[in-house]
């Protein structure tokens, strides 16, 4: 069972699910989608690339309204593997009937059942359990540490949002690229590892973690904030600018050679995965937008997140983030007019400076010399808004 059966539900795990040989279980909100999948038990998913698409028909599958407390659970009491696919915002709307399955499922002394938490949220397996929690007395709270696993993992497959056309085409179609891997970490599962295809756990995750977060999403931002700067629409627009793509590819080597550092990870196998990437961003059938994947800067230069907290992470393993801080001061001069976050982000600039306003949204001290190079980018692209160093 998925709890979410959109871009990730059945863009990834679903099909993953379906090929181990599961009967996918969705439960989701949107009472087109789900009609369409009980109707058709199955749900069309497009696999692209620049040379050509791949159609499958996912199932079989069906699916229930997540307002059906009482049919959810007994899904829950009944499934062998789970996993969610929601939004990390939306898992405070989930957990009230996950919880009411997991009794209803120990109350049937039913085996112990794992979930896979897909969600894009540090710590989101133990952020999940934490939640279940609360909704569980005394007595089902102790016993859940045993009987069900929360297992953390990364979602590197691109999975753009359905258009409005192809909605309209078929409600369940979804567009993917190629890519299927999916790690997961070892120590989150009770019980036996089920085989699920595609899936690999690992003892040590935290590199898979920082590896999603400071090349695959610090990629996407280092692509999106130049090439905005640049006027282009599609990534795959922006990946064909070779000082783009040259300026990309230096930022990512910081941080693959950051992570080498602090995880004494392999660097043949990082900067592989950043030539991997550097390829994938190119898919012109997927058509990604600048604007997805550069909105709301403000989340994006946190401190621990794709920009400032790679860059972070390289001076503190002695490397300079020259590209990767370059990267951050074009995303000071995202603007686009339908991002709210981007367009307060501006306000702030102009009222209290550059400066002062990325110092708040990074929480970096004055002094830090990531914010020094920053600000030393931002000034040079203030004057030339194409300008690469």
């Amino acid at each position: 069972m998925i709890f979410g059966a959109g871009n990730i539900g059945r863009g990834f795990i679903g099909q993953l699910f379906s090929e181990s040989g599961y009967e996918v279980v969705f439960i989701d909100v949107d009472t087109e989608l789900i009609a369409a999948l009980n109707d058709q038990r199955q749900y069309h998913l497009e696999i692209v690339g620049n040379d050509g698409k791949q159609d499958l028909q996912i199932g079989p599958v069906r699916a229930i309204h997540g307002n059906d407390r009482e049919a959810v659970a007994a899904a829950v009491a009944e499934a062998q593997i789970g996993a969610t696919a929601v939004g990390a915002n939306a898992l405070k709307y989930i957990v009230g009937n996950l919880a009411a399955g997991l009794k209803l499922r120990a109350a049937a002394g039913k085996s112990p059942i794992n979930f896979i938490i897909c969600e894009n949220l540090h710590g989101a397996a133990e952020h999940v359990r934490s939640l279940v929690s609360e909704q569980m007395g005394a007595g089902d709270r102790a016993g859940l540490q045993d009987w069900v696993g929360f297992v953390d993992t990364v979602i590197g497959r691109m999975v753009p949002v359905p258009t409005p056309e192809m909605r309209a085409e078929d409600v369940s179609l979804v567009r993917v690229e190629a890519y299927k891997e999916l790690p997961v970490a070892k120590r989150g599962f009770v019980g036996e590892i089920p085989v699920i295809s595609a899936m690999t756990a690992y003892d040590d995750f935290e590199v898979f973690t920082a590896r999603k977060l400071y090349i695959h999403n610090c990629g996407h931002a280092l692509m999106a904030y130049t090439g905005f700067l640049r006027g282009y629409e599609f990534g795959y627009e922006a990946m064909a600018d070779r000082a783009v793509r040259d300026f990309m590819l230096a930022g990512l080597r910081e941080s693959a050679a950051a992570i080498c550092a602090q995880f004494q990870a392999s660097p043949d196998w990082l900067n592989a995965h950043v030539d991997d990437l550097l390829q994938r961003f190119t898919n012109r059938m997927l058509g990604d937008r600048v604007f997805r994947l550069g909105r709301d800067p403000i989340r994006k230069l946190a401190r621990e997140d794709r920009l400032v907290g790679a860059a972070c992470l390289a001076q503190a393993n002695g490397i300079s983030p020259r590209y990767l801080c370059w990267g951050i001061a074009a995303a000071l001069l995202f603007n686009p007019a339908d991002d709210p976050a981007a367009q307060t982000l501006q306000r702030r600039i102009v009222e209290v400076g550059a400066e002062a306003a990325f110092l708040e949204v990074s929480g970096l001290g004055a002094g830090d010399l990531v914010a020094a190079l920053v600000l030393q980018a931002y000034q040079a692209l203030v004057r030339n808004p194409q300008a690469l160093p």
